[in-house]
C-alpha cells in the first residue's frame, strides 16, 4: 500500500488566543508512506539533513502509537517526506507531522479515520498535545481548540493575506513555554478575552479590526524578552500600522496585509538577509489524502 498526505502549516495563539485560535496556511509538508519498500525514512526540504532515517521520527513514532493504542503491531512502512514547513519556528511542524503519521496509520491499518477529521484531530492532539495547532492542521481554516478536548471551525474572512515572517534562528516550544509565568493578573486575563472575542469577529468578519485584536497580554511580552530582533520587527510592523502577532510559541512573527496599509517587505522591517518572508494563503481545509500547497517567497 502506498499513501501520500498533505498537512498544512499551522499559526497558534493568534495574539490573544493562547493555547486556542489556529489558523491554517496552504504551506503543506508531504509524507508518503509505502507498505511494499524497506522500513526507514527519507526527508526532502525542511530539516533534511537532521531528520531520524531510522523510523524513530515523529510521523513513524505516531504510527506505531496508534497502532499500539488500538492493539495491533506496528506497521512496517517507509517513510518519506517533502517538509515545507520550518522547524521549531512557530508554524505546527510537529503537529503537522503527528498529524500525517494519524492519518498514515489509518489509511495503513484500514480504520477508517482519515475520513472523519474529527477522530484524526482527537487522536493527534492526544499525541502530540497542542490542540490549538493539530486542531487547524485537521479542519483547516480558523479553528477554536477548548480545553474539554474538542474544537471548532470557522471560515476566515476571504480577504485575509497572511503573511509570515520567519528568522533563521529556532526556539523550541518547550523552552519558549518555559519562559511564560505560572499565573497571570487579573486585569490582563480581562484584557486577553476582550481581545479574543474581538479577534474571532476580525478573523470571520471584520479583517479592520485585526490591528486591535491581535494584541495580547500573556505570553507575547515572556517570549520576546529572549528574541530582542523578533521583538524590534514586531515593533517595527505595528508602527508601521501593519497587524502582526508572534507565530505560536515563535520566533516567526505572523502579519496580515490589508488594503492601505503599507506592504511588508524587507526593507520596512530593516531584516538581516536570511530572514524569510512567505505569503501562504489562508489553506480552507487541513489535511489531504494527495499533495499540493502554494506559496511566495521573496
Amino acid at each position: 500500500m502506498r499513501v501520500t498526505v498533505a498537512v498544512p502549516a499551522t499559526s497558534a495563539n493568534l495574539g490573544p488566543g493562547f493555547d486556542c485560535f489556529g489558523l491554517a496556511l496552504d504551506l503543506c509538508n508531504e509524507v508518503t508512506a509505502d507498505t511494499e519498500l524497506e522500513p526507514g525514512a527519507a526527508w526532502e526540504g525542511e530539516g533534511a539533513d537532521e531528520l531520524p532515517v531510522d523510523g524513530s521520527d515523529l510521523v513513524s513514532r505516531t504510527v506505531a502509537e496508534v497502532a499500539t493504542g488500538m492493539g495491533l503491531p506496528a506497521p512496517a512502512v517507509a517513510i518519506h517526506g517533502r517538509n515545507r514547513v520550518p522547524l521549531e519556528r512557530g508554524l505546527g511542524s510537529s503537529s503537522a507531522a503527528t498529524v500525517a503519521g494519524v492519518v498514515i496509520a489509518s489509511a495503513v491499518l484500514q480504520l477508517g479515520w482519515e475520513r472523519d477529521p474529527a477522530t484524526v484531530f482527537a487522536a493527534a492532539a492526544r499525541i502530540e498535545g497542542h490542540p490549538d495547532n493539530v486542531a487547524a492542521a485537521s479542519w483547516g481554516g480558523f479553528t477554536l481548540a477548548l480545553p474539554d478536548g474538542s474544537a471548532h471551525r470557522l471560515d476566515p474572512h476571504p480577504a485575509l493575506r497572511p503573511v509570515l515572517i520567519v528568522p533563521p534562528d529556532r526556539v523550541p516550544t518547550s523552552e519558549a513555554r518555559a519562559a511564560l509565568a505560572p499565573t497571570v493578573p487579573r486585569a490582563d486575563a480581562v484584557f486577553n478575552l476582550a481581545h479574543a472575542a474581538l479577534m474571532v469577529e476580525a478573523v470571520t468578519r471584520a479583517p479592520g479590526l485585526l490591528g486591535t485584536a491581535l494584541r495580547d497580554h500573556l505570553h507575547e511580552d515572556a517570549r520576546l524578552a529572549a528574541l530582542p530582533e523578533v521583538a524590534e520587527r514586531l515593533e517595527l510592523l505595528r508602527a508601521a500600522s501593519v497587524p502582526a502577532c508572534v507565530s505560536g510559541a515563535g520566533p516567526s512573527l505572523l502579519a496580515f496585509e490589508l488594503d492601505g496599509r503599507p506592504a511588508i517587505t524587507p526593507a520596512l522591517l530593516d531584516a538581516p538577509p536570511d530572514w524569510t518572508i512567505v505569503r501562504p494563503a489562508v489553506r480552507a481545509t487541513g489535511y489531504a489524502i494527495g499533495g499540493g500547497a502554494t506559496l511566495t517567497v521573496d
